[in-house]
């Protein structure tokens, strides 16, 4: 017979030790307490060696068999299982770095995964350096750094960093790559291909999917790097429990298929959310706004349901909060990769100490409700926003617009064209110099028989000083606004 796929090899149950019993479930092995056979197998005990059973931290049949399609998903030759994605990303730092060495975070990481260096360093004398993965060729290696961790996507911001450029730079120093490939979760990065030592996942995520489950793992190709993460895992006491992996075992049949659904729906609903008035920029790998695209589009073959959104910087903490709020569709809760959606609002000025985004960022889960109910939601949730942030523009004694998109940069007033009430609005061929970068027709605003020909329908550069807004009109003088 042919050689079966690996998804063909994760679905189809494995071989039942018993002769009179055949079933398509998996059983549950428990235990703390092994018995063996005889004191000369007691004696004769090796706990490195996975065909051996020798004690219910160190692993049972459940675990092992949970182990073993995991590393066939990640195209890996060994795996560890660890009590959450943090235990693994903790065990990973303690296991492959003592004091004097050096390991490089990008300066997007999970923060979580930062605070553990931060400590290592503090407590144990670990040099700890951060680098921009946009930036590789800007990348500062020592004969002392011994490991480089890549997250791809960032956490949060959702850059894409170039793995291949960073692993084959850490190689030429001899420094190990260790990735943090949840998003992708085995699925859609080759992460040994593209140059990876180490691939650490958060399985509480879609391996899981039921939002019920604390688990993490570590796969490797190299026998000595997982001799190493091994003695740590054991010396630790890190085990896991056979039920939660049996939950997993249950999942990971369909869970490919849960995340190209989700996939799906979740690009639809961005491509939805980037065009809203409120949306200053559009946060997910798939599409060109997020930096490092390039990167996405070369190295991946799909995309997680997690981005995140960058509001108007005229849009205030409060307004999105109440936005938030408003969601009866979308949870507000931390972690991601079950069934429901969830969404997450942060505050870039806590979690980066540099950051070129001016607007307030939420990131968004994308579940298996059906996408437009999920957009039906968010369209009525986006109206908290107006409710709140509602202003007027008023000039020679009239009311000319209405906005929660009014921002003024320079004694310039700007707001959506759209805001503009259309019986002040005429025509002109008017045209004078434009103060930026950009595209802008000129026209007339007439309040009471007096022209203002310093109003344009601007749509500027946002490399460039104006704001952000889709669609502007300009006003030199004279505009006041009130709430």
């Amino acid at each position: 017979m042919p050689k079966k796929t690996i998804w063909t090899q994760v679905v189809q149950p494995e071989k039942n030790s018993a002769k009179n019993f055949h079933s398509l479930a998996s059983s549950v092995e428990r235990a703390s307490t092994v018995v063996f056979p005889n004191v000369k197998s007691l004696r004769k005990r090796n706990w490195r060696d996975k065909g051996q059973y020798t004690y219910g931290l160190l692993g049972t049949p459940t675990t092992r068999r949970l182990e073993r399609k995991l590393a066939m998903i990640e195209g890996g030759e060994h795996c560890i299982l660890l009590p959450s994605g943090l235990a693994a990303i903790s065990l990973t730092l303690l296991a492959l770095l003592k004091t004097g060495d050096r390991v490089l975070l990008p300066n997007n990481a999970y923060e979580p995964a930062a605070e553990v260096a931060r400590f290592m360093a503090k407590s144990y004398g670990i040099e700890l350096a951060f680098y921009d993965p946009l930036q590789p060729d800007s990348t500062v290696m020592t004969d002392n750094t011994k490991l480089l961790w890549v997250e791809t996507p960032g956490s949060v911001t959702m850059e894409v960093a170039d793995l291949p450029a960073l692993a084959a730079l850490a190689h030429k120093y001899g420094a190990l790559v260790a990735i943090d490939a949840t998003w992708a979760a085995g699925i859609s990065l080759p992460v040994f291909e593209l140059g990876a030592d180490i691939s650490i996942q958060a399985l509480t995520k879609y391996q899981s999917g039921g939002s019920d489950v604390m688990m993490g793992s570590i796969v490797t190709r190299d026998d000595d790097i997982n001799l190493r993460l091994l003695e740590a895992h054991v010396r630790l006491g890190m085990g896991v429990s056979p039920e939660d992996c049996n939950l997993i075992l249950r999942s990971l049949p369909h869970y490919k298929l849960r995340y190209q659904a989700q996939d799906s729906a979740a690009r639809k609903i961005a491509a939805w959310l980037s065009q809203q008035p409120s949306i200053a920029q559009l946060l997910h790998p798939a599409f060109a706004d997020c930096p490092g695209h390039e990167f996405w589009q070369r190295d991946f073959s799909g995309a997680a349901s997690l981005f995140s959104v960058i509001f108007q910087r005229t849009i205030s903490q409060q307004q999105v909060d109440a936005c938030i709020d408003a969601m009866q569709l979308f949870r507000i809760g931390y972690s991601w990769g079950g069934a429901v959606s969830l969404v997450v609002p942060y505050e870039m000025n806590q979690l980066r100490d540099r950051h070129s985004y001016q607007g307030n960022l939420v990131r968004f889960y994308i579940g298996l409700e059906d996408p437009q109910d999920l957009i039906d939601d968010l369209t009525q949730a986006l109206k908290q926003i107006k409710k709140l942030g509602m202003q007027s523009a008023k000039w020679n004694g009239q009311i000319i617009a209405e906005s929660e998109l009014f921002e003024t940069v320079e004694g310039n007033v700007y707001f959506p064209r759209s805001a503009l009430k259309s019986e002040f609005f005429r025509d002109s061929s008017h045209s004078s110099v434009c103060p930026w970068k950009g595209t802008a027709s000129y026209f007339d605003v007439v309040v009471n028989g007096e022209v203002n020909q310093n109003a344009a329908w601007y749509y500027p550069d946002p490399k460039q000083a104006a704001a952000n807004i889709k669609g502007h009109v300009a006003f030199w003088k004279g505009v006041e606004i009130i709430k």
